[in-house]
């Protein structure tokens, strides 16, 4: 696991296709019961090279109800981006992961995690990946609908502060999706 984690550390597949170095971001570890697929590093992420080290993270951590030692604890929690390296900026917002990560990395990746208990699929891009034909016709649509990808999966929006609005005009979020998500969490690394 160790030198598949460095030479994925090491890809430059991305390269031409970036307006900076890449540096993907990963952590896991063969036993890690928890896996946690988002988009793709935000710059503040790809500056410090630490997954979730940003205003989501900490978000993503209050959903969990875990603190940031269990979280990047990756005997707990693997956390594998569909995009390893920082788009860019795009005209609203970062750029979409890129898709060459995923298509060169996860399968290999994902067969090293055994241990794995749960698979968080965050936002359109892992939930349309992994979900296929399974997703709803919009985020909001398959987030409310998570029971149904369950034991496997448990699909959340993106924890951005971008999202408060969302998570507003959907206070069934908060009311009755968090509180199972800590109740499985609890559960699992308990």
């Amino acid at each position: 696991m160790q030198s598949l984690l460095q030479e994925i550390r090491q890809c430059e597949i991305c390269k031409s296709q970036l307006n900076h170095a890449p540096r993907p971001v990963l952590n896991a570890s063969k036993s890690s019961k928890i896996l946690i697929i988002g988009q793709a590093p935000g710059a503040k992420v790809h500056a410090s090279g630490v997954p979730w080290d940003d205003k989501s993270g900490e978000n993503l951590r209050s959903w969990l109800g875990i603190d940031q030692k269990c979280f990047y604890d990756p005997k707990n929690i693997a956390i594998v981006p569909m995009g390893f390296c920082y788009p860019g900026k795009g005209k609203s917002g970062d750029l979409p992961p890129r898709p060459e990560c995923a298509a060169q990395w996860h399968e290999v990746l994902l067969n090293e995690l055994k241990e794995v208990k749960l698979t968080l699929l965050i936002g359109q891009y892992a939930q349309n990946y992994y979900l296929g034909e399974r997703v709803k016709k919009t985020l909001t649509d398959t987030v409310r609908h998570f029971e149904e990808y369950l034991p496997d999966y448990f699909v959340l929006p993106h924890p951005s502060p971008r999202n408060n609005i969302w998570r507003a005009k959907n206070q069934w979020f908060d009311e009755s999706v968090l509180p199972q998500l800590k109740h499985l969490i609890d559960e699992i690394l308990y």
